[in-house]
């Protein structure tokens, strides 16, 4: 009988002992989750990437920060007709960093950043490497979205990815509200949980 009631308490400071180390286990994961924060960088020139960029910080509950050119571009700095426009001489020089305004100082408590953009000449505008180049995004996953007139956001991502190897880049997708039907598009909050985590 002894020996029988040893083995019942036994067991049940066994079974208490792994409930409480799960118990803290969840805890943990509970607390780095906590501590794990998203961020929506992004670049607009017209006001459409800017847009897209706040519904998604809404949706994902993330932070938002807009990468402002040093000198604003113009309706006539962004026509692609024209081979002497801004954008397309910075478009045609694989070496362009358009100056930015400040910096990204608080790069450090975020674990993802979303990297948002106007698609130019089926690729991210110059001014998105301005950026990459100027913050520290070791360890950071970068998922990168676009708005587009007519092109997805893939050759920008690849692009991106190899321009920055260093970096962990994923694809995310366009980011158009109203939804235009082409691509993957980001949207609801399903979408981003699932696609993009």
């Amino acid at each position: 009988m002894r020996q029988f009631l040893l083995s019942v308490m036994a067991l049940t400071l066994f079974g208490l002992s792994a409930c409480s180390q799960n118990k803290n286990k969840e805890e943990l994961k509970m607390n780095d989750k906590e501590t794990k924060k998203t961020l929506i960088v992004y670049f607009s020139a017209t006001g459409t990437t800017a847009e897209a960029a706040k519904r998604l910080a809404k949706t994902a509950n993330a932070d938002l920060y807009e990468i402002q050119p040093e000198k604003p571009y113009t309706d006539a700095d962004l026509n692609w007709n024209d081979e002497k426009s801004r954008s397309s001489v910075e478009m045609n020089d694989p070496k362009s960093r358009p100056a930015i305004k400040g910096k990204l100082e608080n790069a450090a408590q975020y674990d993802t950043i979303y990297v948002g953009f106007p698609i130019r000449w089926y690729t991210a505008p110059t001014i998105i490497n301005t950026f990459v180049e100027q913050t520290d995004l070791k360890g950071k996953t970068l998922i990168t979205f676009a708005t587009s007139g007519g092109s997805t956001v893939a050759k920008a991502s690849r692009d991106l990815k190899a321009a920055y190897p260093e970096l962990r880049w994923k694809e995310g997708g366009l980011a158009q509200w109203p939804f235009t039907g082409r691509g993957r598009e980001i949207g609801g909050k399903n979408e981003i949980n699932d696609s993009f985590r």
